[in-house]
């Protein structure tokens, strides 16, 4: 049996579930990235009738270019650097701003092979802005450069795939008692 980047359960095109999904609901999607460089976009666009949904996206690379071309804030980068949920959620909710997306998706961390800044290879901060507000995951990823960074993409896609609700999603989990705590 395949395995995806991290968990022993079938490999699938989480991106084609998320285009789906996006289709369904009427709305479009961004991505921002730093150590993906690309990846996610370029997992994005490999699905067929994408164009309905990805507005665009942006490679920064270079810390600077995080604040200039994303909009994250000079002094959140100059205090933490760029590897951090709040940057993260930043990114994300930059590129939704400036691409005119419903949903931005971003990817920061250290992919290898030293440590950047104090912070070791496999932290990864995946992070999805919406109309429902900013979510991050942190990610603690084993394994060589590669791997990290194409896991990075698997993780981004299932962050917004769990927030992306289809219409009725709401009430249907609210006839089941989900919306009871």
């Amino acid at each position: 049996m395949d395995t995806d980047a991290r968990d022993p359960r079938p490999a699938g095109s989480p991106a084609a579930a998320v285009v789906h999904r996006l289709h369904e609901c009427g709305e479009t999607l961004a991505t921002v990235e730093s150590l993906t460089g690309g990846l996610l976009a370029a997992a994005i666009v490999e699905i067929a009738g994408v164009s309905s949904v990805y507005r665009g996206g942006m490679v920064v690379y270079a810390t600077e270019l995080k604040a200039t071309l994303a909009g994250v804030p000079e002094g959140l980068l100059a205090d933490r650097g760029p590897v951090d949920p709040d940057v993260a959620a930043a990114l994300a909710e930059g590129g939704r701003q400036r691409c005119g997306a419903d949903w931005g998706l971003a990817t920061t961390g250290v992919a290898g092979p030293e440590p950047q800044d104090g912070k070791p290879v496999g932290l990864v901060y995946v992070a999805v802005a919406g109309p429902d507000g900013t979510g991050v995951r942190r990610l603690d990823l084993d394994g060589g450069r590669d791997h990290i960074r194409s896991a990075a993409v698997i993780e981004a896609l299932r962050l917004l795939a769990d927030r992306i609700q289809l219409p009725g999603d709401a009430d249907a989990a609210e006839a089941a008692g989900a919306g009871h705590r």
